[in-house]
């Protein structure tokens, strides 16, 4: 005889057990000769050594099923637990394409060709900096590399972090804690994680501490080990900042930089880390840049048009020819 327990990890367990738990009644209606106990995200499983394995195996599937595709229904259920050969679905289960299924069964992949190096890149390499103007996918593809690696358990948590250019007195006169003055510079962060994750585990994960979004300034004097650190908007980080916080790096952690270095929204007598880190650290090994362009905006079209005409306004000014 054996006893297992599974923990129902990255969905809803009550997704899974189904309304009035009809989906749990089913499961155990095919299984028989074993005792399933269900205890919120905690499943129990008793009996012959050999069936107990075999039922792990295709729960664990429907998990990934239901983590995939956002639901599941009583012939997925039959499907899975008793198919004898392979499913369509156990078929397709190294779909390496995608990084992370998000809600509702949203397939979240690198879109573009430098968004696939930006995976490739971490995969490789310990940092990364992903450099590139608005609308390229950088912070999104880093989310969904962090959420990929906390659900591989490759890391621990995952921390998320941008700076706050108007942290200072400009952000006194705002009511709520700091927290609630601070939320808005981190929403892009929050819409991401939401994108990827149920809310009531996204929710769960805030509250224990595995994912923690957190100003800049909120670095200093921290190790950060056994995690997948991304530092957004890196161009308005100050020299010293960006310093500071490229040195938090613990062990086996992982980090990416993303920044657009044509928006730097810093007073003009505070000059941002972003430029130089580049070049400090163009040959260090371990670290990789990655630097997208116009080509690798995704979302709406304008955007696209407005980048390059804003490219195009600044070569102009800059042509020599004194008309900037």
């Amino acid at each position: 005889m054996s006893e297992q327990i599974v923990q129902v990890e990255n969905v809803n367990p009550s997704d899974l057990y189904g309304a009035n738990d009809q989906h749990l009644t089913m499961i155990k209606s095919l299984f028989p000769k074993i005792k399933i106990i269900a205890r919120g995200d905690y499943i129990k499983i008793i009996g012959n050594d050999e069936e107990v394995e075999y039922f792990i195996n295709r729960l664990n599937l429907l998990i990934l099923h239901l983590e995939r595709y956002g639901n599941i229904s009583a012939k997925v259920i039959e499907d899975i637990m008793l198919c004898a050969g392979e499913s369509d679905f156990i078929k397709n289960i190294n779909d390496s394409d995608v990084l992370v299924y998000g809600r509702n069964g949203l397939q979240i992949k690198a879109m573009t060709a430098n968004q696939k190096l930006m995976v490739k890149a971490s995969e490789d390499k310990d940092m990364i900096f992903a450099i590139g103007p608005a609308g390229t996918g950088k912070t999104y593809t880093a989310v969904a590399l962090a959420v990929r690696a906390l659900k591989n358990k490759e890391v621990r948590r995952i921390i998320l972090t941008r700076p706050a250019v108007e942290a200072g007195e400009n952000l006194g006169f705002l009511p709520g804690d700091l927290k609630e003055k601070l939320d808005p510079y981190l929403q892009p962060l929050y819409d991401a994680l939401r994108d990827m994750l149920p809310q009531s585990k996204l929710q769960a994960f805030m509250e224990d501490g595995t994912i923690e979004i957190a100003p800049l300034a909120f670095m200093r004097g921290r190790t950060l080990d056994h995690a997948f650190v991304i530092l957004d908007e890196a161009q308005n980080a100050t020299r010293s900042q960006l310093k500071m916080f490229l040195t938090r790096m613990g062990r086996s952690a992982k980090f990416v930089i993303t920044g657009d270095i044509t928006q730097i929204d810093l007073p003009k007598n505070q000059p941002s880390g972003l430029p130089q880190a580049m070049e400090v650290l163009k040959d260090v090994k371990g670290i990789d840049f990655i630097f997208l362009s116009e080509k690798d905006v995704v979302r709406h079209k304008l955007v696209t048009d407005i980048v390059n005409a804003y490219k195009k306004y600044y070569n102009d000014e800059n042509d020599g020819n004194g008309n900037g």
